[in-house]
C-alpha cells in the first residue's frame, strides 16, 4: 500500500493490480480480525445493563448473545458459499490481477467459519464459568 501511495502521489502513476491486492488484503484482514475479537470480547458493545446484573445474569446474557451470533454466522456461511459457487461456475476473474474471484469471495465464508470456532470457544468458557460460579469473562475494557 505504501508503494502504491508513493507511485500515485509522487509519480502520478498507479497500477490497478496494486490497488486490488491492498483492497482484498484489507477484506481478509477485517474478517480475520472480526473472528479474533469474538473470543476476547473486544468488539464494540454497549454494556450499561451488565453493570446492574449479577454474575449469573451476565453469563446468561453473554451466552444468549453468543448463541444468536452463532446462528447468524451459520446462516452467513451457508449463504456466502452461494456467491462463491456462482463465481466458480461462471469463472469470474478480478479486473487487474486476472485471478479467480473465488479466492477473494472466500473471505466471507472463511471469516464466518473462524467466527463460529471462536464463538464455540467463548460458549464453552461461559458455560464453565456459569457452572463453577466464577464471574464470566467480560474482556478488556477500553475505558474505566
Amino acid at each position: 500500500m505504501f508503494v502504491e501511495v508513493i507511485r500515485r502521489e509522487v509519480f502520478a502513476y498507479s497500477s490497478i493490480w496494486g490497488e486490488e491486492i491492498v483492497r482484498y488484503a484489507f477484506i481478509y484482514l477485517a474478517w480475520i480480525g472480526a473472528a479474533a475479537v469474538v473470543r476476547e470480547r473486544a468488539h464494540i458493545r454497549i454494556d450499561v445493563l451488565m453493570h446492574y446484573l449479577p454474575d449469573r445474569g451476565k453469563a446468561l446474557l453473554y451466552i444468549l448473545g453468543d448463541l444468536v451470533m452463532l446462528g447468524v454466522a451459520v446462516v452467513s456461511v451457508y449463504w456466502s458459499f452461494e456467491t462463491v459457487t456462482v463465481s466458480w461456475k461462471f469463472g469470474s476473474v478480478s479486473h487487474g490481477l486476472r485471478v479467480s474471484m473465488v479466492w477473494f469471495l472466500m473471505a466471507v465464508p472463511f471469516g464466518f467459519t473462524l467466527m463460529i470456532f471462536r464463538l464455540i470457544q467463548s460458549l464453552l468458557r461461559d458455560f464453565k464459568d456459569l457452572v463453577s460460579g466464577r464471574p464470566v469473562y467480560e474482556g478488556d475494557k477500553l475505558f474505566d
